[in-house]
């Protein structure tokens, strides 16, 4: 039976540089891997191919030779240090990539036999401008793993208990003696009887099916704190997932959404709005009623103040999240000019203009006459 492309094997074209090499074959030992296929003849078959082919073609020399003969130009080039070649089919810095992979499978005290922390859950709450002013407290549901009501956790049907794997002897895993070139390494696996629980339910709880585990609404109340923003995030630690083998809660994490205010928006912790006043206060100045976070503070208009002057109220933005002050405000003035006026007003303004100096006579040319004048139309 003749063998296949190397090329082929790893998935990679004949000009694949040395950190594609490296890529396709670490994707490829994973999937095959041994602990993640027990009793998978077709996987590991694979994966001894994926194994020798990167053990030729990421030699230099040996990818050139197999690149001008083929297969004959490598034969007896593969294969040579017998069962640790059949494991992990490479050295250097591909060595230490797949005792990282495998969680460092070579020692007794594998990450994976050991407490592991929940998942972590993710929540989107929306506020409004004020909550998120000055903070609110709020009740949420979220929907979590929680221990089964009915085995309370240990996934046997209740009046039953779980027993210990006889395999494993309770301890999830199995070791197997492997000789290398390096000398004996011990190669620690999931036993694939208990799939590393380390016990066997033989009546398995009705409700949970055996996992001990069940979803369920949870009602939390969290305190949102003032001078959040759009995007923000509050951690609430241990409000997760729950463990596995009796490690820690994930972490829940509040994500703030906040609607839009009618009237204010905001820049890091300063507010802006606009406030329209009259021709008559832009003129003359007045004394207004400015709408702000804290309600209505007094604020005087100078006489003679242009539309889109901005003033600021100091200390009436948002409260800065850790706690110290406020930012201000920022308010721009829009003079409002009336568009519909009595003959009295026109007559006062007239008489206005006239003071000023200003030629608004009924009979001067309108601006496109002064155009067509100016063209010599």
């Amino acid at each position: 039976m003749s063998k296949r492309d190397f090329y082929e094997i790893l998935g990679v074209q004949k000009n694949a540089s040395e950190q594609e090499l490296k890529s396709a074959y670490r994707k490829l030992a994973k999937k095959y891997h041994p602990d993640l296929n027990p009793n998978d003849k077709e996987a590991e078959q694979n994966f001894k191919e994926v194994n020798e082919a990167y053990e030729v073609l990421k030699d230099s020399e040996k990818r050139a030779r197999y690149d001008r003969f083929g297969h004959q130009g490598v034969n007896g080039q593969t294969g040579g240090f017998g069962g640790f070649e059949q494991g992990f089919g490479g050295f250097g810095d591909i060595f230490d990539d797949i005792f990282d992979m495998f969680g460092g499978g070579f020692s007794n005290n594998r990450k994976k036999a050991g407490p592991r922390k929940g998942a972590d859950l993710k929540y989107r709450v929306t506020i409004s401008f004020e909550e998120a002013a000055f903070g609110v407290d709020k009740e949420i549901k979220i929907k979590r793993t929680e221990n089964c009501s009915k085995c309370s956790g240990t996934g046997a049907k209740p009046g039953t208990n779980k027993t210990t794997c006889d395999k494993c002897n309770g301890t999830g895993e199995i070791k197997y003696a492997q000789q290398t070139p390096f000398g004996q390494f011990v190669r620690v696996g999931t036993c694939d009887k208990c799939n590393g629980a380390g016990h066997i339910i033989e009546d398995p709880c009705p409700k949970c099916n055996g996992t001990g585990k069940d979803k369920k609404i949870k009602k939390l109340n969290i305190k949102i704190p003032a001078g959040v923003d759009t995007g923000s995030v509050i951690p609430l630690r241990g409000e997760g997932e729950p463990g596995e083998k009796g490690g820690p809660r994930g972490d829940l994490y509040i994500y703030i959404d906040i609607n839009p205010h009618e009237l204010f928006s905001r820049e890091g912790n300063n507010v802006y709005c606009e406030y329209p006043i009259s021709f008559t206060e832009a003129a003359l100045g007045a004394e207004v009623q400015v709408p702000t976070l804290d309600g209505k503070v007094k604020y005087t208009i100078s006489a003679g103040t242009q539309s889109e002057t901005v003033f600021r109220l100091r200390g009436k933005g948002i409260p800065h999240i850790k706690g110290y002050g406020r930012g201000d405000q920022y308010v721009k003035v829009k003079v409002i000019v009336p568009n519909k006026l009595n003959d009295r007003q026109k007559e006062l303004l007239k008489e206005f203009a006239k003071e000023s100096g200003e030629d608004i006579h009924e009979s001067k040319k309108g601006f496109f006459d002064k155009v067509k004048d100016a063209l010599g139309g």
